[in-house]
């Protein structure tokens, strides 16, 4: 009978303690929230009333209703929700981004490549970011594509007049004409009458010689311009909600003073009142709140009373055998 007793016994003591550790757990998700990325205190309307808005940004695979709603306390006045918004936004990222171009060019002259160049350029990138670029003039440059060798003629002619006899010999095989040596090619001749001193008719000869030679000069095939457009450009990358809590405000309601305007005060650990203190005898205290040991208290006490009400009938039916 004892040992019946002892078991009943331990059996209410050990629900008692799950019961207590069942009202002790918390909801799921109680702990969750979520932290403002901006607070704007403001006074709002011809009263001047004392506002707090919250923002938050959320993804859209979280629960809005995570957002903390509850009223609080600040500055002396007591702050409540009003109203909630909802906007909804694409995050962009943006990007400094550099594009190098080349193209080919007929002149070296700066001045005219510039001229040329566009002053702006759209652009998207592979990982698909869009904008417009500027020209970073610092960074344009001019490279030859190579080099090719020109070979020209060059011609003269020279006129020798009066002469004796047509003979080639009398005429210079090579002359000298703006730096280049040019040689004898061709001659010709035409002749005219004449008299000498002393009467007698003699023949004079002009040569009309023409020289040529060649002259070779080294000129660019072409010329390729590089340069860099410089700017930033953007994408959209998330997709975000933000919401706005609106939280009115009121002042904070005061504390409970005793009679004559002297604030009540718990006497410290260990200290008694003071003679003569002025406390009534029916002072109304706080009652302590016992919620959370009521139901595990009911608990183990329904338990131990059928465990001794089965002991009891135990021992009757035993005594009637």
């Amino acid at each position: 009978m004892k040992r019946i007793l002892t078991i009943l016994c331990a059996l209410a003591i050990v629900m008692a303690g799950s019961a207590t550790a069942m009202a002790a757990e918390p909801e799921a998700g109680q702990s969750a929230s979520y932290y403002p990325i901006s607070v704007e205190e403001y006074t709002y309307g011809p009263l001047d009333e004392l506002r707090i808005n919250k923002t938050y940004q959320l993804s859209l695979s979280d629960d809005p209703s995570l957002i903390p709603t509850e009223d609080f306390t600040r500055n002396g006045r007591r702050y409540y929700l009003l109203d909630m918004t909802r906007k909804d936004e694409v995050g962009v990222d943006i990007q400094t981004h550099t594009e190098a171009v080349t193209k080919p060019s007929d002149t070296n002259n700066l001045e005219t490549i510039l001229q040329r160049l566009d002053a702006e350029m759209e652009v998207t990138t592979e990982d698909g970011y869009v904008g417009i670029l500027r020209l970073d003039h610092t960074s344009v440059q001019v490279t030859t594509d190579g080099y090719a060798t020109k070979t020209s003629t060059l011609t003269a002619s020279r006129s020798y007049p009066n002469l004796s006899e047509a003979d080639t010999s009398l005429i210079p095989k090579s002359i000298e004409d703006k730096g280049k040596t040019l040689t004898l090619g061709d001659v010709k001749w035409s002749e005219t009458a004449d008299v000498d001193g002393e009467g007698n008719p003699v023949t004079r000869y002009t040569a009309t010689a023409s020289y040529t030679g060649t002259a070779s000069s080294r000129y660019a095939t072409g010329y390729t311009v590089s340069a860099s457009y410089t700017g930033e450009v953007s994408k959209p990358n998330c997709a975000v909600v933000t919401y706005t809590a609106i939280f009115g405000s009121e002042k904070a309601p005061e504390e409970s003073e005793a009679p004559g305007g002297n604030e009540q005060h718990d006497p410290a650990p260990g200290q008694t009142e003071a003679p003569g203190s002025t406390e009534a005898p029916d002072t109304v205290k706080e009652p302590v709140d016992l919620s959370g040991l009521k139901h595990p208290v009911i608990i183990g006490v329904v338990v131990l009373a059928l465990g001794v009400g089965g002991v009891f009938a135990f021992k009757k039916f035993k005594e009637r055998t």
